[in-house]
């Protein structure tokens, strides 16, 4: 049976954002509350971490060699050849207690992020937005406790999100060159079988994987929303898949595990891999 296996021992608070830099032949993702990117090279196994300012909820490639990085409440240009920050948008006008969350460059060329409510329950305070290369940021939509799992059909007409919290996976019909949606639908409610849904990725057949956390598995839906499969995952809490060649990586939380959790899986916070169970749909770069 094809099992996951751990190639980064990283123990991040709350891993995240994994996307694959096939130029560079890496894997990326970041530590959100850790204020860092980190970087894996799957030929050499060479790693490395950036630092940020501020907490990283999530980052795209651009077409420039840079990286599209949403911070608590901007979104800023990192150069991780000379480390310099460069800030793309002014602050996003958002609660104190939010912050930006899953992000991803989408086939318009924009940066798509969300933002979450950090209150405890949490408050249905979030929005989406989309981010161009000239700074201007536009909300198109509203009303989540946790905006993640961004990701488009192969066509690029079709974008998908979710939010974890009311356990929600939501489309619309999209349009790759202007970013336009129409459309709109509620294509799966999450049982607590499936876990709420986080982070996800496409694969050339049009089915979206999603990291269910609390159900310690990853899902694959189909484009109308079916459990198509289901992937255990070894340790709770995996949050987001990421295709990368011949694999599916997957990034996981230690963060608000108890004790007794984390002494019976001491990797969770990891980086981890399985032999791809699909082809993975290209992401696309920021058009800076």
């Amino acid at each position: 049976m094809n099992t996951f296996e751990l190639v980064w021992d990283s123990r991040c608070g709350v891993a995240e954002s994994p996307v694959w830099d096939a130029v560079n032949r890496r894997l990326l993702f970041c530590d959100i509350n850790g204020k860092k990117i980190n970087a894996l090279s799957v030929d050499t196994g060479a790693r490395q971490t950036w630092d940020l300012p501020e907490v990283v909820g999530s980052f795209g490639l651009c077409r420039s060699g840079r990286l599209v990085v949403a911070l608590r409440h901007r979104v800023v240009l990192f150069d991780p050849k000379t480390q310099a920050i460069a800030d793309l948008t002014q602050a996003v006008v958002e609660p104190v207690t939010n912050r930006l969350n899953d992000g991803k460059v989408g086939p318009d060329g924009a940066f798509w992020v969300g933002s979450m409510d950090e209150n405890s329950p949490r408050q249905p305070l979030g929005a989406l937005y989309r981010v161009t290369a000239d700074g201007r940021i536009e909300k198109k939509s509203e009303g989540y406790a946790v905006s993640n799992g961004l990701a488009w059909s192969p066509d690029g007409r079709i974008m998908y999100h979710s939010d974890s919290t009311s356990a929600i996976i939501e489309a619309w019909d999209f349009d790759p060159v202007t970013g336009g949606q129409s459309n709109h639908r509620v294509i799966a409610k999450l049982t607590s079988e499936a876990g709420r849904p986080d982070g996800a990725a496409m694969d050339m057949d049009g089915n979206y994987w999603s990291a269910g956390p609390s159900a310690g598995c990853i899902n694959c839906f189909s484009s109308a929303g079916q459990l198509l499969k289901k992937l255990p995952f070894p340790v709770p809490g995996p949050t987001m898949p990421c295709f990368a060649d011949d694999f599916m990586y997957v990034t996981s939380l230690r963060e608000g595990k108890s004790p007794e959790t984390l002494q019976q899986y001491p990797t969770l916070g990891g980086l981890f891999r399985i032999s791809a169970p699909a082809v993975g749909a290209p992401v696309a770069m920021f058009a800076d």
